[in-house]
């Protein structure tokens, strides 16, 4: 058998990074859980968090979702006082959303949460490394956007 024939999944990237992302989501929702936020509400809270106000059409586009599953993450964010609504001056037919003042509370503790994290998990890597490895997936991240995905990267 030739060797480009040989499966070596632990050797592919991409299957890693998708292991890595399936490991620290637990231990990330579960602390964030902690302050009052899930890591499902951080694309919202990244787009709201200097006080801009966007469509649920805007948001799903920014998160990369559909319209119907923003709907919900924002129908369980507004029933826990996180974001409100506001009809839109432009367009009867939308409403715009912003955050509460008690998500805005929880913006600092979620970054705290976040950071701990990532120094715990990258705490095996010198600076060096992990400035190569942040270089890296950010031209992976900037590679998949230009097939025209739209992700929002940045903490909250």
């Amino acid at each position: 058998m030739s060797k480009t024939n040989t499966w070596h999944p632990h050797e592919m990237p991409t299957l890693l990074i998708n292991r890595l992302s399936r490991a620290l989501l637990k231990p990330v929702d579960e602390r964030l859980r902690e302050v009052g936020i899930s890591t499902s509400q951080l694309p919202v809270l990244v787009a709201l968090k200097d006080g801009s106000k966007h469509t649920q059409k805007a948001l799903a586009e920014l998160a990369g979702v559909e319209q119907p599953s923003m709907a919900q993450l924002l129908g369980r964010m507004e029933r826990d006082n996180l974001i409100m609504r506001e009809a839109s001056p432009t367009d009867r037919r939308s409403s715009l959303i912003f955050l509460t003042d008690e998500a805005r509370q929880l913006l600092e503790p979620g970054r705290a949460v976040l950071r701990d994290i990532d120094q715990d998990v990258c705490a095996v890597l010198s600076r060096e490394e992990k400035a190569v490895l942040v270089g890296l997936l950010q031209r992976l991240m900037a590679s998949l956007a230009g097939e025209g995905s739209k992700r929002m990267g940045e903490p909250p």
